[in-house]
């Protein structure tokens, strides 16, 4: 395209996949009016976000309950400075209700509704940089009809249902680099990052041998073939099976809406973040999503592969914060989501997606330990099973519950209201997809993740017990005098000397009173990227399945996909899996 011509948009159209609209000019302009008809070959890129990544809505009957003046459940492109006071202030049983995996859904775009409940206004979230350039997401004449904007394009690819400011980068980045490969039969400059780079340099596992991908490679994949990027919002809230099977009709629809409008469209590329890594496993379990055929491959990024011990520690001690001054963005995301143990137990206790992200089965014994003195007093699990021995433990004060913070709302049980069975019942459930996607990998997988020992990660859980303790005898039955919901306690034990040994006194050591004795949380001590250890992501790359592992440092969990070896690392798996692609 040069300047001395009108370039005219490609457009999705039913019936026909080579049409385009000309426009009326004054009679002094000369230029041509040119259309680059896209290739006919389709293949669609998919991306998943993790948890609290996608937007969520409630239902018009919790609004009500609620008194709430909008519909908006989880919105944190919304969340800034100026509004940051009402969400991080929120009490446990306000969280509880407003997030209710049974009173909520993904926040879908609809142009055709109000703006501001599901259309433009509402996902205005959706903005593209100013040097955002893609042949299939661009403004329509000003002359055409029902005329879309290139941002209103991305809005419908769903790019509003998850947290732009988070994965927006990503999202743009796919579509111009897939969909800008040549200018003259060269190679951009933009793709040397990639072309001609050994992947050792992004952290390659040399037990999974790549070779460097070469022009002639990438020409042979991007020849004739375009990759449309898409962003689909799940409910992590709800079990991420239930999301796959959700998922799955939204990529058949994607599929059958290509090839009606004359293209062809056979099969579609994944990429996960975090714990859309999970919902991407089950998309291809025969349980689940059962889409086995319609999917080429996966991406997954910085996947909790076997649950991470993070999740334990957030339903005792909240979300880590690093403090506004620190890290203001990561401050803010703490405060929001919950600083303290039980603004999150109130809200994952009551949801199977968030059990979901416990350590597994598989995640092994011993993550969870409590030490005195320099040495274990015991550990868990023992037999392999943290569901038994420490998710459903009833009244312990190292369970992974406070039954007091599970349903702070009081909502009936007939109602969904939570309570220690209920929670059970969903760890049960959660223990079950577990079970069932433990072996899944897609055959034509790749990942990556930090292994970064900069960036702590729990590992493990220790609880340490204060050396202020003279006598740790019977700590198993001690209880709990105070909690602060941010990992410390005081903890008391009966005391032989009270009558009837009923009443609960301060610990007594050596016949003299003492303070009450104080148990931590120990800080996380693993490498990882300061939520997913490396123990868990390894898991992928000890399976035997997966084609490219790529272990790397230098980033956070959420922030992962805005590292440059990340996306590096991403688009080279793309274009190998997209080499294994077949067309009539």
């Amino acid at each position: 395209m040069t300047t001395a011509e009108h370039p005219l948009p490609a457009q999705l159209n039913n019936s026909t996949a080579r049409k385009a609209e000309g426009f009326a000019t004054p009679k002094q302009d000369k230029k041509p009016q040119c259309a680059r008809f896209l290739p006919t070959r389709v293949l669609p890129v998919i991306f998943l976000p993790g948890i609290m990544g996608s937007n969520l809505r409630i239902s018009a009957q919790r609004q009500q309950e609620t008194r709430r003046n909008d519909n908006i459940a989880w919105r944190p492109d919304t969340l800034g400075p100026g509004n940051i006071s009402s969400a991080a202030n929120e009490k446990p049983s306000e969280r509880q209700l407003r997030l209710d995996p049974l009173q909520t859904s993904v926040d879908i775009y609809d142009p055709a509704g109000p703006s501001e409940i599901s259309a433009d206004g509402r996902h205005s979230n959706v903005s593209l940089d100013k040097n955002f350039r893609s042949p299939l997401l661009t403004d329509d004449p000003l002359t055409a009809k029902n005329r879309r904007t290139a941002v209103q394009k991305a809005r419908e690819r769903g790019w509003g249902e998850v947290f732009f400011k988070s994965y927006g980068e990503l999202l743009q980045h796919l579509e111009m680099r897939l969909n800008n490969t040549f200018f003259e039969s060269k190679v951009r400059q933009e793709w040397r990052d990639v072309v001609g780079v050994d992947p050792v340099v992004w952290g390659l596992d040399p037990k999974l041998p790549q070779q460097a991908l070469t022009e002639d490679e990438l020409k042979k994949v991007a020849t004739g073939c375009w990759f449309a990027v898409y962003a689909f919002g799940y409910n992590w809230l709800q079990s991420n099976g239930d999301s796959a099977r959700i998922i799955a009709v939204r990529i058949k629809k994607v599929i059958d809406d290509l090839n009606q409008s004359g293209y062809e469209c056979n099969q579609v590329i994944v990429v996960t973040h975090s714990m859309g890594g999970l919902v991407g496993r089950a998309l291809i379990h025969p349980k689940y999503g059962n889409l086995q055929d319609k999917i080429l491959g996966i991406v997954h990024g910085v996947m909790p592969a076997i649950g991470a011990p993070a999740a334990y520690s957030r339903m005792r001690a909240g979300f880590e914060d690093p403090g506004l001054l620190r890290s203001p963005k990561d401050s803010l995301t703490a405060k929001v989501a919950g600083n303290h143990g039980d603004e999150v137990t109130a809200v994952l206790a009551n949801a199977q997606g968030g059990m979901e992200l416990l350590p597994t089965e598989c995640y092994g014994n011993g993550w969870l330990r409590v030490m005195y003195n320099g040495r274990d007093l015991e550990s868990w699990p023992k037999q392999g099973d943290p569901y038994g021995e420490i998710y459903k433990v009833r009244g312990a004060w190292y369970a992974l519950f406070r039954e007091e913070w599970i349903n702070p709302s009081g909502m009936p049980a007939r109602d969904g209201g939570g309570t220690f069975k209920r929670t059970c019942n969903y760890l049960n459930r959660a223990q079950s997809f577990h079970q069932n996607i433990a072996k899944t990998f897609h055959p034509n997988s790749y990942a990556h993740y930090g292994v970064d020992r900069k960036r702590k990660s729990f590992g493990e859980v220790i609880w340490e017990i204060d050396k202020n303790c003279v006598d740790p005898t019977g700590w198993q039955n001690w209880s709990i005098l105070s909690d602060t919901r941010q990992g410390k306690l005081e903890l008391v034990r009966w005391d032989p000397f009270s009558p009837n040994n009923k009443a609960l006194r301060p610990v007594k050591d050596n016949d003299e009173m003492s303070a009450p004795i104080r148990a931590t949380i120990l800080p996380a001590s693993s490498p990882g990227d300061q939520t997913v250890p490396a123990r868990s992501a390894d898991y992928q790359l000890s399976s035997g399945i997966f084609k490219g592992v790529f272990r790397q440092t230098g980033y956070e969990h959420q922030g992962s996909y805005q590292d440059p070896r990340a996306i590096a690392s991403t688009l080279y798996s793309i274009v190998r899996i997209a080499q294994s692609a077949t067309w009539k």
